[in-house]
């Protein structure tokens, strides 16, 4: 195919979610592979590497769970915290976990007079044949107020969410 000075190559034609989930012979066909959104929260109670790390272990591992998320259909995670945690950075429980190639990036949250303090958030942006309305956000601890109407779920056995994290990052618990 050659190209004029002014053109540029065709567009691919990718049929609409609508287009996609119907079929010529009256069965639906399967859902279109989009990238979704999926968000998260927790704070913690000092400034220290090990409670930012564990707090987002248990964060992103909540997500996870709760959506069954791949890291292979995982484009890329934006982490941010509040100004007054700087003791580390919150990417490094995602490697922990196994997400060694998924881009991430951390950065600072907008500074808020009477936001929540100590607070971690995450972004994940995730390729999923789900739809918005089936994703669950996961907001823990503090971060609750943020989104009430999202933390709508039983109680978490904590022990039982320690374990399987330890088992993804290869340790016996």
């Amino acid at each position: 195919m050659s190209l004029t000075p002014n053109s540029s190559p065709p567009s691919p034609q990718f049929p609409s979610a609508t287009q996609a989930s119907a079929s010529t012979d009256g069965t639906a066909a399967p859902r279109p592979v989009l990238c979704r959104g999926v968000r998260g929260a927790t704070t913690v109670a000092t400034d220290s590497r090990d409670e930012i790390l564990t707090a987002t272990r248990q964060m992103l591992a909540m997500m996870i769970r709760r959506n069954e998320i791949d890291p292979a259909d995982v484009g890329s995670a934006i982490f941010t915290v509040t100004k007054d945690l700087t003791a580390e950075f919150p990417a490094l429980a995602a490697r922990q976990l196994g997400w060694i190639d998924v881009p991430l990036l951390c950065g600072y949250e907008v500074s808020v007079p009477g936001s929540l303090p100590r607070c971690i958030r995450v972004l994940v942006h995730w390729n999923t044949t789900k739809t918005q309305q089936e994703i669950q956000h996961s907001y823990m601890r503090e971060a609750t107020v943020l989104r009430p109407d999202l933390t709508k779920y039983p109680p978490v056995d904590l022990e039982e969410l320690e374990a399987w994290i330890h088992r993804q990052m290869g340790e016996s618990s």
